[in-house]
């Protein structure tokens, strides 16, 4: 779908109708996949500057996270599934490979469904499958010559650096038995009527014969095997192929008494980051299941779900990295659902696992279905923390035209501000003034401002008019104009209808940069999820 101007007429109404049908007939042509990657920051083109006098925010950091929707033909795509066996010889691995198959069946079942190859490459024991069609099918194809070896391929210090995690003990978490005791993949993943096993070169030649561009890749072990296998990463990358990691699709070997020494889910996802940053974007089954991600059990972070589409204050760029500075620092689990400034949140069905959710959009008209989901999370009495524009997120329009309706399939949340934030949004004041933002003496002592300092600052944020607030909200910031104070930052308690609120209508892209504002957003997330 086109991106779309936050100022809209009854005309733009009719094209973004217009647009939600070929989307919705281009969903039974084209895989639909919401990737992941990080640019070089130095690299990185920002998009042309739009509400702010600001140029559109970038990192400070080396990379920049960015998120894009691309549509792969599935009859040029393939997934392989990669050394997912029935056993290994550590325990805590080979139970998370059980773990994990049941969901990585589905996934392919669907993905079967819908025309796209399947490769299973249970390498080292495809002899178990000998005499099958689907292990013909990797025989029979022709050689072929390739650019560059086809091979296991090892670090590229050419390319990338150092892994982030030291995998030198060969990442065994546990006792390891002699030998190999793995026979074949996995018996939770089936093998389907036309998909083929391989492993080594004839993956590649298959590919080749079919004509496939696009490759997923799954499976086992992150750091080993998938970025090294003749079919892995890197070897598909040399050669010129569209390639993206499934991230929750996958596991790496490492022991958390190694360096860096934290968690293995965390090594895991330093790994993935560290694929996004040098080799390919990633992509999570959410795209082929109408399911939340795939979490071990194990992994028992708190999940933090990041609502963002509008680049109104470039919340597109500022959330996302702060949601990897969470990860890195908080030791928190994080999804960012990037709607890239469309009336859609994708993968909304993360709601269902999430323990908070943030929200920084503003003005869109999501999918009926989106909005339910949305209401669903609330009634249900978990925890939202709200960021400027949330005030009207979900309302399209300042001043409706008359007789106005959302397109068909979309819908409004237009009371959402005063009966879930316990706001009073009606506008806000002149852009060059800023605000003089002021902690509430009375409120000094709250969980929330721990830390915060200093109590008082500047913020280029214009106000927002959002009095009167809710009678059972608690104000813990006040933000000043000459003539004019509003409430700026207040939290509810959970209550019959909703869970626990934090909002504040701080958020322009100067504000993540100043410690005091990331340090009360990080308390507000802790405090919603206590």
């Amino acid at each position: 779908m086109p991106r779309l101007s936050r100022t809209f007429s009854l005309a733009a109404f009719c094209g973004l109708l217009t647009s939600v049908m070929i989307a919705d007939l281009q969903g039974e042509e084209t895989l639909v996949l919401h990737t992941r990657r990080r640019i070089e920051t130095k690299k990185w083109t920002p998009p042309p500057k739009k509400h702010t006098k600001l140029s559109a925010s970038v990192s400070e950091r080396p990379f920049t996270l960015v998120y894009q929707t691309e549509n792969w033909d599935p009859g040029k795509t393939a997934i392989i599934i990669c050394d997912m066996w029935d056993t290994m010889g550590c325990k805590i691995p080979a139970d998370r490979v059980a773990e994990m198959a049941p969901r990585m069946n589905e996934v392919i079942a669907d993905a079967r469904k819908r025309g796209v190859l399947i490769i299973h490459a249970p390498s080292g024991n495809v002899d178990y499958y000998r005499n099958t069609p689907q292990r013909a099918l990797c025989l029979d194809a022709p050689r072929v010559e390739t650019c560059v070896p086809l091979q296991w391929n090892h670090l590229d210090k050419k390319r990338e650096p150092p892994l982030p995690i030291d995998d030198s003990d060969n990442g065994w978490e546990g006792p390891v038995q002699k030998g190999r005791p793995q026979t074949h993949q996995h018996d939770a993943i089936k093998i389907g009527e036309g998909d083929a096993i391989g492993a080594g070169r004839e993956v590649y030649y298959l590919l080749h014969q079919r004509k496939i561009e696009n490759v997923i890749l799954m499976g086992v072990h992150t750091n080993m095997c998938v970025l090294g296998r003749p079919f892995g990463i890197r070897q598909l990358t040399y050669l010129g192929m569209t390639v993206a990691l499934m991230r929750d699709m996958t596991d790496c070997l490492y022991n958390p008494k190694m360096a860096p020494h934290v968690s293995h889910y965390r090594g895991t996802d330093m790994v993935i980051e560290h694929i996004e940053k040098y080799w390919c974007p990633t992509i999570l089954s959410t795209d082929f299941l109408n399911k939340p991600a795939f979490r071990f059990a194990g992994d028992t972070r708190p999940h933090v779900v990041f609502l963002v589409s509008d680049d109104h204050y470039h919340a597109d760029k500022t959330l996302p990295e702060y949601a990897q500075w969470l990860r890195e620092n908080h030791n928190l689990h994080c999804t960012v659902l990037h709607g890239e400034g469309q009336h859609t949140l994708p993968g909304i069905a993360n709601l269902e696992t999430a323990d908070a959710v943030v929200l920084f959009v503003r003005r869109l008209g999501i999918t009926t279905g989106q909005i339910d989901a949305l209401r669903h999370y609330v009634a249900a009495g978990k925890p939202l923390i709200g960021l400027r524009t949330a005030s009207h997120a979900f309302t399209m329009h300042y001043k409706s035209p008359a007789g106005f309706k959302p397109p068909k399939g979309h819908a409004e949340w237009r009371d959402f501000d005063a009966a879930v934030l316990g706001g009073n949004y009606s506008n806000h004041g002149p852009n060059d003034l800023g605000t003089d933002v002021t902690i509430v003496s009375a409120a000094a002592n709250h969980p929330i401002l721990k830390g915060v300092t200093p109590t008082a600052w500047h913020s280029v944020s214009s106000l927002y008019f959002a009095s009167p607030i809710a009678d059972d909200a608690l104000l813990l910031m006040q933000g000043r104009i000459p003539d004019r104070v509003e409430p700026l930052t207040w939290i509810r308690e959970k209550s019959e209808r909703r869970g626990k609120v934090f909002y504040t209508s701080l958020g322009h892209p100067d504000d993540f940069k100043q410690p005091p504002f990331r340090q009360l957003l990080a308390n507000a997330i802790h405090w919603a999820l206590e």
